[in-house]
């Protein structure tokens, strides 16, 4: 019997052993690679422009490295899946979209179309924009939450480098690590108490140690005060210390309680309804920022050599043909006045659009040096390929404060769309056209302005004035609002700003034949004289921004922001 038990219990410490040593292998020697890298298959076909997925940053969990060979210049870019969407457009492209299974090949699907596309570096719509020659490597890390999408590109003729390969974390988990190194430990514990068990049978039944004399014997410690020796205490000492080499085992090959738990999750945080209806904004602030540099950068350029043609990347729309026709009067008139400087420092605050479609508008009002008081920059983004341009400049007025915009992103609403609105964006430039034009308009008491502060009221004594003090001549004022270029932004309190240019036109005839009407040397710089006996017009661009009251409030709109610059002056 005695070797029979002997024999088991060996067996069992060698099966334990051997299921141990499996259980560290799993996490030593057999332990699966942290990484994996998957590469372009080389037969994929030519494209100038490569889509890399968003899915693929989060398809393994961690961070994707991106490694990129090419002939060459070319640049990876960072942007919104539906951005680079919209920017790669019908281009002919291939998208990098999954990792086939033995995870040797990325997956690559092409859609045919153009031959060439503009060159991508320098777009907008870019969060980052890294440019290379020859091998680029790349750490794919989101700048901010929400999806993200990269594309590769030459400069839109070329072909798009071929060789990328993309090295992800790698599913390390050993789920049988743990099972078998505990289990490997309790056959090894069993095998060494049924060994001590059976030595212990054994030296009993040698020593003519009967069970009346291990009764005596207990009998005898417990008058003592002795507890009585067993072998079951030794075998639980036994058990004890076993069971410690066992946690020491498993902690060596590391793999503690942890490890047979999953690690705790971070809990994302639910977004409201609005914000999630809404969208995120369109630009990030660092790319507000960059675009705002380069916009002021060029105003600065055109505005100290007076040369429109440098305004041409960045400004466009009312702002474009003010500032040439300003360039035009100060090379001719030395005491003209320049134009308020466009800054990009001293930035108080920037409102953007979460709407995707185009054209895209966004709000920026800065203070910076040469700016006497705080200036609404107003920028569009007519389509995917185009940037951002500058389309008004509207300084605020003295003592008007700038409504209270959302900075995560706002609505951006149709010139005609007055949902939620006292009055719709062209209900609101049309009523304050008329406002202008005339000091008994209905909107007299619909549209208020600061006392310290009287665009209309100045713009109404001013016109008055003219007609009554023109003794050779008729003259007649009209404003006009522009609907094409009115942009509307939701306010915090359900409102709206209204930003939009007006045409105001000033025209004098002669009362009488030789009469003549004189202009002054601004206007002369357009017209090219100072005097005319036929009549004469003069145009000017006003750019406005008003606020609209949401619907059922009982305050009026509010002029917010208001100035003008002459565009054209001509003889009839």
């Amino acid at each position: 019997m005695f070797p029979l038990r002997l024999k088991t219990a060996a067996a069992l410490v060698l099966l334990g052993l051997l299921t141990l040593l499996a259980g560290i292998g799993q996490r030593t020697i057999w332990a699966p690679s942290e990484t994996f890298t998957a590469t372009v298959p080389a037969d994929a076909a030519a494209a100038p422009l490569t889509v890399i997925d968003q899915k693929l940053r989060t398809l393994h969990g961690g961070t994707v490295k991106i490694n990129i060979q090419g002939d060459g210049n070319f640049m990876l870019a960072s942007g919104r899946p539906d951005d680079v969407s919209a920017w790669v457009g019908k281009t002919a492209h291939n998208t990098i979209t999954g990792v086939s299974e033995d995870e040797k090949s990325l997956q690559v699907d092409h859609a045919d179309g153009e031959a060439t596309a503009p060159n991508p570096a320098g777009s907008d719509l870019w969060v980052s924009n890294e440019n290379a020659s020859g091998e680029l490597e790349y750490t794919w890390t989101p700048p901010a939450d929400g999806d993200w999408s990269l594309l590769l590109a030459s400069d839109g003729t070329k072909p798009a480098p071929a060789t990328v390969s993309m090295t992800f974390p790698n599913d390390t988990s050993t789920p049988w690590a743990v099972p078998l190194i505990v289990l490997g430990s309790l056959l090894i514990v069993g095998g060494i108490v049924l060994a001590l068990l059976s030595a212990r049978r054994k030296d009993g039944e040698g020593g003519g140690d009967t069970g009346f004399a291990r009764r005596a014997r207990a009998r005898k410690a417990k008058s003592l005060g002795q507890a009585p020796s067993s072998s079951s205490s030794s075998s639980s000492k036994v058990t004890m210390v076993a069971a410690g080499v066992a946690a020491a085992v498993l902690a060596g090959s590391g793999t503690g309680a942890q490890a047979a738990s999953p690690s705790p999750q971070p809990s994302g945080s639910a977004s409201s309804p609005a914000k999630e209806a809404a969208g995120p904004p369109v630009l990030l602030d660092a790319q507000f920022r960059r675009i705002l540099e380069q916009v002021s950068s060029a105003a600065d350029a055109g505005d100290a050599a007076k040369d429109a043609a440098k305004l041409a990347d960045r400004v466009a729309g009312p702002e474009l043909e003010i500032r040439t026709q300003n360039y035009k009067i100060r090379s001719q008139v030395g005491s003209y006045e320049s134009r308020m400087p466009v800054r990009s420092t001293k930035l108080l605050t920037t409102v953007v659009t979460s709407g995707r479609d185009w054209p895209r508008s966004v709000l920026a009002v800065t203070q910076g040096e040469g700016n006497v008081v705080p200036q609404i920059l107003t920028l569009v983004q007519k389509s995917p390929r185009e940037n951002y341009k500058l389309m008004e400049t509207t300084p605020l007025q003295p003592g008007t404060t700038f409504p209270n915009i959302s900075r995560g992103g706002t609505e951006t609403l149709a010139a005609s769309d007055k949902s939620g609105l006292l009055y719709s964006g062209e209900e609101a430039m049309s009523g304050l056209a008329d406002r202008l034009t005339s000091a008994d308009s209905p909107f007299k008491d619909k549209l208020t302005e600061g006392q310290s502060s009287p665009y209309i009221a100045d713009t109404l004594s001013y016109q008055a004035e003219v007609v009554k003090a023109g003794e050779n001549g008729n003259f007649s004022f009209t404003h006009k609002a522009v609907p094409e270029s009115t942009v509307v932004f939701r306010t915090s309190d359900g409102g709206a700003l209204v930003l939009g240019r007006i045409n105001f036109g000033f025209e004098g005839t002669p009362k009488a034949a030789g009469d003549k009407l004189g202009i002054g040397d601004d206007a002369a710089a357009l017209a090219g004289g100072k005097e005319t006996t036929t009549g004469m017009v003069l145009n000017f661009a006003e750019s406005m921004a008003v606020y609209v009251p949401p619907a059922g409030s009982p305050d009026p709109m509010k002029l917010v922001a208001a100035t003008r610059g002459l565009v054209g002056a001509s003889f009839k």
